[in-house]
């Protein structure tokens, strides 16, 4: 019996056969050639073949696992496509009479090394977009198929890393666990368990080579533990948990339905966040009232260019439609910081995390918030919408939107195209916004706090940041301070608030946040009906202690 600890990335318990993914090892040898034209053919044809295959994932993906994780297909498209790649390859295999495996395996590793040692980490997480698009390419190459994974037996997978084309290509209904050496909490693999609801761990130092296929293992999510080859004594202890959490789901259904409100008669809103159309499922699923956070920035992500008027207004009349009448609360465009696009043209920022991002980049670069602005007031006539600004840290910033959905509304009058003026609110998600949210509740209809930002602005720490995990505390008494005063500002002023940061999912503070007055929580689908089963077992009529 051998155990590992690993950073826990979804919170669930499996046991069954462990299936090890290892990287192909393609041995790409270098060989002179006499034809260099006829080698970067090849590579063409190759490109061809690859941008079909990613089709299909990208097709696959979107049914089972929404827009937003279908999206990195799109992403691999494209860099098929780069300039600089390509004109590496091509480059390398003219000057020096290379073969075409070889040539693209040498690109992949300059291209990968380089994009790892840059500060960016959306720049960084490209790293392992080039490998994998690289392998395809030499795998194309050298007539070899993708591995088949819609076949495998049900299995929890193991591996160094796993791609985005690995998981797409697996049987969803046969995935038990993860179980990763590398990877981060946002990477594809982390996405997928979460939206899933089966365990995962990563981080986890084990060495694959004396790991075999068709062992027993167990994946506690809870723990933050794998066992391998577990005893006896370890497999009855898992498989009593195990029951423990299906009966648990049992009783969470039938919680469908039912209201959130306390034993003691105190009402709270539970909405979902999601970051695409095709995420609204979870939500109806999964029973939420509504959509807290929707994060529109994913219309932007994984393209060449803007995305236009009408397809926003499309993407967002439909989650409107699809969710009759139930509030949707979409936030404008937050990119910058962790979520880079090229085409925006941003540059290089030392501290990305305080620069030039969200609101900032939307009250400046106008024309692109009026074309996002433009597509939300029209489809308000569709459903229950209400639009929410990010990283507001003064009231002049809320004063100059103002000015700008003025401009808006009267161009849309003078079109003569229809509209609406939805309700209006602001993220709470710097200490500036905390200490004048009195002020700034007399100018907005809601509050809703982005408790990540907030942490890491008030305790300075930044969350990106493994070094610095023991000391990012999102119970900090200043940040629960903080959530408090901004609810009093809030109520004072006859305006409602909630919460769709992390912290909203977090059950050990889910009594606190009722107590305090909040009036929403906004957390993954999969969090809804645990919190309402929380909520409902409460009496805050009853004095803590």
């Amino acid at each position: 019996m051998t155990q590992y600890s690993g950073k826990s990335v979804y919170k669930g318990i499996s046991m069954g056969k462990v299936l090890v993914l290892k990287k192909g090892e393609y041995q790409v040898k270098r060989s002179k050639v006499e034809n260099a034209e006829e080698e970067i053919g090849r590579v063409k044809q190759a490109g061809e073949q690859a941008q079909k295959q990613l089709q299909v994932l990208y097709d696959k993906a979107l049914k089972e696992v929404g827009e937003a994780s279908a999206a990195i297909f799109e992403v691999h498209q494209m860099m098929l496509e780069d300039d600089d790649y390509l004109d590496a390859i091509h480059n390398m295999i003219r000057t020096e009479m290379v073969n075409a495996e070889y040539a693209v395996a040498v690109t992949g590793d300059n291209f990968s090394e380089m994009f790892a040692n840059m500060d960016d980490d959306y720049m960084k997480a490209r790293s392992a977009d080039v490998k994998d698009i690289s392998e395809r390419l030499i795998r194309n190459l050298s007539g070899q198929a993708d591995a088949d994974l819609s076949a495998m037996p049900p299995s929890i997978i193991v591996a160094d890393d796993l791609s985005p084309s690995e998981t797409v290509q697996m049987d969803k209904e046969k995935i038990l666990g993860f179980v990763t050496v590398h990877g981060s909490t946002n990477s594809h693999t982390a996405i997928l368990a979460r939206m899933m609801n089966i365990p995962a761990l990563i981080g986890v130092p084990m060495d694959l080579s004396k790991i075999n296929n068709g062992i027993d293992a167990v994946v506690d999510g809870f723990a933050g533990t794998v066992i391998f080859e577990p005893s006896d004594e370890v497999r009855g202890q898992t498989e009593t948990k195990i029951q423990d959490e299906k009966e648990k789901a049992k009783l969470l259904q039938t919680l469908k339905g039912k209201e959130n409100v306390t034993l003691d008669g105190q009402k709270i809103n539970l909405y979902a966040n999601i970051g695409s159309v095709g995420d609204v499922g979870y939500v109806l699923e999964n029973d939420a009232g509504g959509i807290g956070l929707f994060r529109s920035e994913f219309l932007y992500l994984g393209r060449n260019d803007f995305p236009t008027e009408e397809e926003q207004f499309q993407a967002y009349k439909q989650v409107l439609q699809t969710m009759a009448g139930k509030k949707v609360i979409i936030r404008t465009l937050d990119i910058g910081a962790d979520k880079q696009v090229d085409y925006f043209n941003l540059g290089k920022e030392d501290n990305p995390a305080m620069g030039y991002r969200a609101i900032r980049i939307c009250l400046t670069q106008t024309e692109i918030f009026k074309t996002q602005l433009r597509a939300l007031l029209r489809s308000a006539a569709f459903g229950n919408l209400s639009i929410m600004y990010p990283m507001i840290t003064s009231a002049e910033e809320v004063t100059r939107i103002q000015k700008i959905v003025e401009q808006v509304q009267q161009e849309l009058e003078e079109q003569g195209v229809p509209y609406q003026i939805p309700e209006q609110g602001i993220m709470i998600e710097t200490p500036a916004a905390v200490m004048i949210s009195d002020e700034l509740a007399e100018m907005v209809d809601f509050f809703s706090i982005g408790t990540n930002d907030l942490t890491q602005y008030t305790l300075a720490i930044d969350r990106q940041n493994e070094k610095l995990d023991e000391f990012y505390n999102p119970h900090h008494q200043a940040i629960l301070r903080m959530i408090q005063m901004v609810v009093d500002h809030a109520h004072k002023h006859g305006i409602w608030v909630g919460i769709c940061g992390e912290l909203g999912a977090d059950l050990a503070l889910t009594e606190t946040f009722v107590r305090m007055g909040v009036d929403e929580l906004s957390v993954a689908p999969s969090m809804v009906l645990k919190i309402r089963k929380a909520v409902r077992e409460l009496d805050v009529s009853k004095k803590n202690g």
